[in-house]
C-alpha cells in the first residue's frame, strides 16, 4: 500500500509530533555526537606526545600546523657570520631529510608488546641490581686487598720491630754481664769511674727504648686485630653482594675501572681537587649499597688510614732506636777503651818505677853485704886470712907503750863508737831496705791488678762487640750466660788474692 506524502505547506504549518518526544530525540542525536567527538579524540590521544596541549584559540585547520611548527630545525646564527640548521634539543626519533625532530610518543594503553616490554624492564631493573651488586662486591674486594696488603705491611713492620727489641733486650743483658764481669776486679780496681756512670746511663736508656718498644708491639697488635676483624667482615658483605651476579662474567678489576676509579678506600696516591668517576651512592637498607657495606668501608678506609700513620711512627721509631742504641754502644767501648788506655799508661810508670826500684834494691842489699863484712872486721879478724891485717888490742907494741901513767891510747874508743856508727848506719840501710821491698811489693801486687783491670775491661769490650753481633739473638746471648758459671773467678782474681 503506497504512503500518502502530505503537502508541503501542511507540513511546514503544523508539525505532528510531540515537542518532548522532538527534544529528546535533539538530545540523543547531540548526545551521539559528543560520544563520537570524545571517543574520537580519546582515541586520537592514545598515542601522541606527553606534553601535547591544543590550543583553543587557534582555528581548526590551522591547529596540525601550529603543533607541527616547534618540531620543525631551528635556525640558530655562527659567530663566522652564516647560520646552520639544527634539530630542537629533547628526546625524539630526527628527521633530517623533512628536517623534523618529533617528540618521543607516549602511549596510554597496553600495546600488544605490552608483556615483552614489561619482561626487558624486569631484566633491566635485575641487571642494574645486579650491577650494583657487582660494583659493591668490587669495592668491597678491593679494600679487602688493601686491608691484606696493610695486614702484610703491619706484620712486617712487628717482625722489624720485634727484632729491635730482642736487639734491646739482648744490650740489656750484655750490660747485665759488662757490670758483673767488671765486678770481678780487684778491691782497689773497683772504684767507682765514669765507665761505671755509662753503664749505669745505658742501662735506663735501653729500659726507656724496651718500654717503648712493648708499646708499639701492644698498639700494632690492637690494630692487627682490629685490620683481622675488618678483614673478615668485608669478606662477608663481599660473598653476600655476589649472590646477585652469578649471570654476570665480568672481573671485579673492569668494573672499578669502568667505574672510573681505582678504590673508594685507596690512600695510595694523593686526591685531586676534582675527584673522577662515579661517586660514592648514599646508603640504601634495600639497595646494592648497604648500611652494612658502607660501614665497613668507612672502617677499612679508617682503619687504613690509622695503619699508615701506625706503621711510619713504628719505622722511625725502631730506626731511631737502633741509631741510639749503636751510639750508646760506641759510647760504652769507648769509655771502657779509654779506661783500658790509662790502666795501660799507669802500668808503663809501674814497670819503670819497678825497674828503678830493683836497681836500688840491689845496691842496697851489695852495701848492706858489705858493712856486715866491716862490722867484723872492726871486731877482730872473722878468718886465719885476716890475721895479717887486723892485730888485736893486746899486740906486744901496745903492751910496751903502756907501761907509763897516762899513756893510754884512744883506739879501743875509736873503734867502739865506728862500730855503733856502723850499726845506726847498718839498722837505717835495713828499714829503707824493709821499705823499698814493701813498696816493691805494693807496686807489684797494684801492677798485677792494673793487669786484671785491664785484661777485664777488655773482655767486657770484646764481649759487648761480639754480642751485639746481628747474628746474635737474645737467646744465644742468654745460653752462652748459663754456660758460663759466675761463682768460678778468674785465674787473675787467685792470682792477686794469693799475692794479698
Amino acid at each position: 500500500m503506497p504512503v500518502l506524502t502530505p503537502a508541503v505547506e501542511h507540513r511546514q504549518n503544523t508539525c505532528v509530533g510531540a515537542p518532548a518526544w522532538r527534544n529528546a530525540a535533539h538530545a540523543e542525536t547531540l548526545k551521539a555526537h559528543q560520544l563520537t567527538d570524545r571517543c574520537g579524540q580519546e582515541a586520537v590521544t592514545m598515542w601522541q606526545p606527553k606534553d601535547s596541549v591544543w590550543d583553543p584559540n587557534v582555528a581548526h585547520h590551522l591547529r596540525r600546523a601550529a603543533y607541527i611548527q616547534p618540531w620543525r630545525f631551528r635556525l640558530e646564527m655562527v659567530k663566522g657570520g652564516g647560520s646552520v640548521e639544527k634539530p630542537p634539543p629533547g628526546e625524539g626519533v630526527t628527521l633530517w631529510k623533512s628536517k623534523m625532530k618529533p617528540p618521543a610518543w607516549h602511549a596510554h594503553l597496553p600495546l600488544p608488546l605490552h608483556r615483552d616490554a614489561h619482561a626487558l624492564q624486569t631484566a633491566e631493573l635485575a641487571q642494574a641490581h645486579a650491577r650494583g651488586a657487582r660494583l659493591t662486591a668490587a669495592r668491597l674486594g678491593r679494600a679487602q686487598q688493601q686491608i691484606n696488603g696493610q695486614l702484610r705491611l703491619l706484620q712486617r713492620q712487628r717482625e722489624a720491630t720485634d727484632r729491635r727489641l730482642s736487639e734491646v733486650r739482648k744490650g740489656l743483658l750484655i750490660n747485665q754481664q759488662s757490670v758483673k764481669l767488671r765486678g770481678y776486679r780487684p778491691k782497689s780496681e773497683r772504684i767507682p769511674d765514669k765507665a761505671d756512670s755509662v753503664l749505669t746511663w745505658e742501662k735506663e736508656e735501653l729500659k726507656n727504648m724496651k718500654r717503648k718498644m712493648e708499646k708499639d708491639m701492644e698498639n700494632s697488635e690492637a690494630l692487627l686485630k682490629s685490620l683481622a676483624s675488618c678483614r673478615d667482615t668485608l669478606a662477608f658483605c663481599c660473598k653476600e653482594r655476589l649472590q646477585a651476579v652469578d649471570l654476570m662474567n665480568k672481573p671485579l678489576d673492569k668494573v672499578l675501572e669502568q667505574a672510573g676509579r681505582h678504590s673508594w678506600v685507596n690512600l695510595s696516591h694523593d686526591q685531586t681537587p676534582t675527584t673522577q668517576g662515579q661517586k660514592t651512592p648514599p646508603p640504601d637498607p634495600v639497595g646494592t649499597y648497604t648500611p652494612e657495606c658502607a660501614t665497613a668501608l668507612y672502617e677499612a678506609k679508617r682503619l687504613l688510614m690509622e695503619s699508615k700513620d701506625t706503621l711510619q711512627e713504628m719505622a722511625k721509631n725502631e730506626e731511631d732506636i737502633r741509631q741510639q742504641q749503636q751510639l750508646i754502644s760506641d759510647r760504652v767501648c769507648a769509655s771502657l777503651t779509654q779506661k783500658m788506655r790509662e790502666t795501660s799508661e799507669l802500668k808503663e810508670r809501674m814497670n819503670m818505677t819497678l825497674g828503678l826500684m830493683r836497681g836500688t834494691i840491689h845496691r842496697c842489699q851489695k852495701f848492706s853485704q858489705e858493712m856486715y863484712v866491716t862490722r867484723g872486721l872492726m871486731k877482730g879478724p872473722l878468718s886465719k886470712n885476716h890475721l895479717e891485717t887486723r892485730e888485736k888490742l893486746d899486740r906486744p907494741l901496745v903492751r910496751v907503750y903502756q907501761r907509763h901513767v897516762g899513756t893510754q891510747l884512744p883506739e879501743a874508743r875509736r873503734l867502739a863508737q865506728g862500730t855503733d856508727k856502723l850499726q845506726g848506719h847498718i839498722s837505717h840501710v835495713e828499714k829503707n831496705l824493709e821499705d823499698l821491698l814493701a813498696t816493691h811489693k805494693n807496686l807489684t801486687c797494684s801492677l798485677n791488678y792494673k793487669k786484671i783491670g785491664h785484661d777485664v775491661d777488655y773482655d767486657v769490650v770484646r764481649l759487648r762487640l761480639r754480642q751485639r753481633h746481628p747474628h746474635v739473638y737474645y737467646q744465644q746471648a742468654q745460653d752462652q750466660v748459663k754456660d758460663w758459671d759466675p761463682r768460678t773467678p778468674p785465674p787473675c782474681v787467685e792470682s792477686s788474692n794469693t799475692a794479698k
